[in-house]
C-alpha cells in the first residue's frame, strides 16, 4: 500500500533523470492524495518520478467528464478526480504509470508529453510484434480498435501528474458500464488477449524504461 508516500521512504530505484517507485495495489484516494502532496513540496531541485502501481476497482472521472459517460456503476465507486479526460475503469491486472515531472525541465509541451507517453506503449508492444497506434482525437494507445491504454493528466505550474494506464490481464466487464473515456461502444483490449504471456510485474518494468526513454527524447 502507499501509506509510506509521504516522506517517499518506498524502495527506489534512482535513474539518471527518473526515480521509479513500485507500489503495488494501492487505494486510488491516497494515491491521488500523494501525487498532489509530492507536486505541492516538489522544487527545481526535486527528481522527476514514475510511481508503477494497479488499483482496486474504481471509476475515475476527469474534470470536465460527463456523468451520463457512466452507464450502471454496478456497485463500484466513482471518484471525480483532476485530470483531463472522461470516465474510465481501473482495476487489478491493470498498469498504472504515474508521470510525476518537470516538464518544463524536460522540455516537453503538453503535446509531446503526451506522444511520448503514447510511444512508450506503442514501442513496448512492438516488442511483441503487436501494432498499435495513437489517435490525435482520441488520445491513447489503439490496437486496431480496441484501446489497450487510457491517459490522463494534471499540469500545475510546469509539474505534472497522474499518466498512462495499460489493459494486462483483468476482468474487462466494467468497461462496459460506461462509455470508455466519453466514446459510446469503444472496444477495449489487453495484453493477455493479445497472446502476451509476461506477467504484469515483467511488462511495468518494460514499461517504465520505455517511458524514460520517450520523456528524456522527447
Amino acid at each position: 500500500m502507499i501509506d509510506s508516500l509521504a516522506n517517499h521512504s518506498t524502495p527506489a530505484l534512482e535513474r539518471p533523470h527518473f526515480i521509479v517507485r513500485n507500489m503495488g495495489l494501492s487505494d486510488y484516494q491516497a494515491t491521488w492524495q500523494a501525487m498532489k502532496d509530492f507536486t505541492h513540496a516538489r522544487t527545481a531541485q526535486t527528481c522527476d518520478e514514475i510511481w508503477l502501481l494497479q488499483h482496486p476497482a474504481v471509476f475515475t472521472q476527469g474534470i470536465a467528464g460527463k456523468p451520463e459517460h457512466l452507464l450502471h456503476s454496478h456497485g463500484i465507486e466513482l471518484i471525480k478526480t483532476d485530470r483531463g479526460g472522461q470516465i474510465t475503469y481501473h482495476g487489478p491486472g491493470q498498469i498504472i504509470a504515474y508521470l510525476l515531472l518537470d516538464i518544463r525541465r524536460l522540455k516537453l509541451g503538453v503535446r509531446e508529453l503526451v506522444r511520448s507517453m503514447e510511444n512508450a506503449v506503442i514501442d513496448l508492444l512492438q516488442d511483441y510484434r503487436i501494432k498499435a497506434v495513437g489517435r490525435i482525437e482520441a488520445p491513447g494507445v489503439y490496437v486496431g480498435n480496441a484501446k489497450i491504454a487510457a491517459l490522463g493528466l494534471k499540469i500545475k505550474k510546469n509539474f505534472c501528474y497522474h499518466g498512462i494506464a495499460l489493459n494486462v490481464d483483468m476482468d474487462l466487464t466494467p468497461f462496459s458500464y460506461i462509455n470508455p473515456c466519453g466514446y459510446q461502444g469503444l472496444q477495449v483490449t489487453q495484453t493477455k488477449d493479445l497472446g502476451i504471456t509476461d506477467e504484469l510485474e515483467v511488462l511495468s518494468n518494460r514499461l517504465a524504461e520505455k517511458l524514460q526513454e520517450k520523456l528524456i527524447k522527447g
